[in-house]
């Protein structure tokens, strides 16, 4: 079919509207919507799979993946990029569906909906900035070894055995003329996606030459209704909270970080900058209409993302076609969406899973510090085996905490000399923390100090109890022996950690009488 067919929809007053949410870009809505198809037609066998993998019916994926996909399109934070049914939630809830059902897990998705809508309010998506580098470049490299992974399975007969003979051979054959299309057509024309080319060549090839080889179809039938609205039937009552709650609480936050660090993974590669706390916000509307209209729930999906950006789309358009025609399909195509060949699809997630992996990463093993090596190599084993991305990154951001506090704890330092009255001046260098606070009361030599001591705090800074609890010591045993301590140049925020802390601890003066006192605007 021409593309110009779709021209008058193109042009129309609902495309102009919805280029308004597309932080004043320029709509190609001929690719928009060629990408949406794309990824439409990729989305049908994963939201199957994994609905597989919940232990629920197909059609519960494919539910979740058209609201979460049409909701997170219009009002998330990141145009461009793909929610649907995931993986990671489905690994979470598979439990809770073989103990209690499929009507625990409409009112799980529902209440996670609820604390992520909690989260953006309260504007937690600032959160990821404390996620470093090296977590980021793990999280993908595992998230793609888990795509190309997944694949594995496609290689595999009806009752479990590898293929083997001349239906390996086709099968193979397709998914490398797949990944062929997609990897050089890009360099002829990017007026297509090649991801849809190569899904329409394989499956004229295996039509036209009637090849014997695995269909949509064979995973389990996509044909049904509409969504229908469905109020969870559970008992409203505290045990059905505290079943619920925990299971919850990890869809919320095994969601949203899968969605915001695919939010910043779309926002390099786009050079342009999404909004995390609005995509919370987003999100949890999502699995909340989705929860409602018998959806598994899910969030952001880096595969089909990366896919509709590859493509060359970069509006919400691509994201709302492609949930769209994931229900024109349950509804009318059905029979037609289920002769798709997997081998066009294996390849399309395999040439995914290529370009997802940042093999830019490997080179920096020479050039970036061990710590943050070990850091990117854990989080990509623990992704890659446990498939528990939240557990993957809540891992590494704990170590390259500890490593970073290890690192500031022994860089504390500090400089001493008399000035022309005989007052002796510790001049601080580096955060006291409870890392360093140790450290810290080592360096005074108390018992030969003159009377007077200074400690300047202008290359420092006070930053919790511990640091307090530390210079209430050192007053005290100075204190004992006669002898006064002078603090200098704490900034305001310094100053007012102490103050609310002097109920607890006595420290002797904040004196600064030379300098302005440091604001905490430098």
């Amino acid at each position: 079919m021409d593309w110009r067919t779709f021209a008058p929809f193109y042009h129309s007053p609902f495309c102009m509207r919805l280029a308004l949410f597309d932080l004043k870009q320029t709509v190609d809505y001929k690719l928009e919507i060629l990408s949406g198809l794309t990824v439409a037609m990729a989305l049908i066998p994963e939201a199957v799979a994994f609905a597989l993998i919940a232990g629920l019916a197909p059609l519960t994926g494919l539910y979740a993946a058209f609201v979460v996909g049409l909701v997170a399109s219009v009002l998330g934070g990141r145009p461009g990029m793909i929610s649907g049914a995931t993986g990671a939630i489905a690994v979470v809830i598979a439990a809770l569906a073989v103990s209690e059902g499929p009507e625990y897990i409409f009112a799980t998705v529902i209440l996670a909906g609820i604390l992520q809508i909690g989260a953006g309010l309260l504007r937690l998506g600032k959160l990821m900035r404390l996620v470093p580098q090296p977590v980021i470049f793990g999280f993908v490299n595992g998230l793609a070894i888990i795509i190309a992974g997944s694949q594995l399975e496609q290689f595999k007969s009806s009752d479990g055995g590898w293929l083997g003979g001349e239906s390996l051979m086709v099968f193979g054959g397709l998914v490398i003329l797949a990944m062929a299309i997609i990897a050089f057509l890009p360099k002829l024309t990017k007026a297509v996606p090649g991801g849809l080319v190569a899904i329409l060549v394989v499956f004229a090839l295996v039509a036209f030459f009637e090849l014997d080889t695995k269909t949509v179809g064979d995973m389990a039938s996509i044909e049904g209704g509409f969504p229908p609205f469905h109020i969870p039937v559970v008992p409203w009552t505290w045990e059905t909270l505290s079943i619920v709650f925990p299971y919850a609480a990890i869809v919320a936050g095994v969601g949203l970080i899968e969605s915001l660090l695919t939010l910043n993974i779309i926002d390099e590669i786009t050079q342009t900058r999404g909004q995390g706390n609005r995509e919370c916000i987003a999100q949890g509307s999502a699995n909340i209409l989705s929860g409602f209209f018998s959806g598994m729930g899910g969030c952001a999906m880096i595969g089909q993302s990366l896919i509709n950006v590859s493509s060359g789309a970069r509006a919400r358009l691509s994201g709302i076609v492609a949930s769209v025609m994931l229900l024109v399909f349950i509804l009318f195509g059905a029979s037609m969406i289920e002769q798709l060949p997997m081998a066009a699809l294996t390849g399309l997630m395999i040439m995914v899973a290529i370009g997802t992996f940042e093999w830019a990463s490997l080179r920096t093993f020479r050039r970036m510090p061990t710590s943050d090596v070990v850091i990117m190599l854990v989080v990509t084993l623990v992704t890659a085996v446990l498939h528990n991305l939240a557990l993957a990154v809540f891992i590494g951001v704990i170590i390259a905490a500890l490593l970073f506090a290890w690192d500031n704890a022994i860089r504390i330092r500090a400089r001493k000399h008399v000035d022309e009255n005989g007052w002796k001046h510790y001049e601080i260098y580096g955060p006291l923390f409870f890392g360093s606070s140790t450290s810290f009361q080592e360096k005074f030599e108390i018992n030969s100090d003159p009377e007077h001591v200074v400690i300047d705090f202008a290359e420092s800074r006070v930053a919790d109890m511990s640091a307090i609890e530390a210079l209430s010591r050192i007053t005290v045993r100075y204190a004992e022996a006669g002898k006064k301590v002078h603090l200098r140049h704490l900034s305001q925020d310094c100053r007012r950690l102490l103050d609310r802390a002097d109920a607890i601890i006595e420290v002797n003066h904040f004196e600064d009488p030379t300098y302005k006192v440091v604001t905490d605007q430098t």
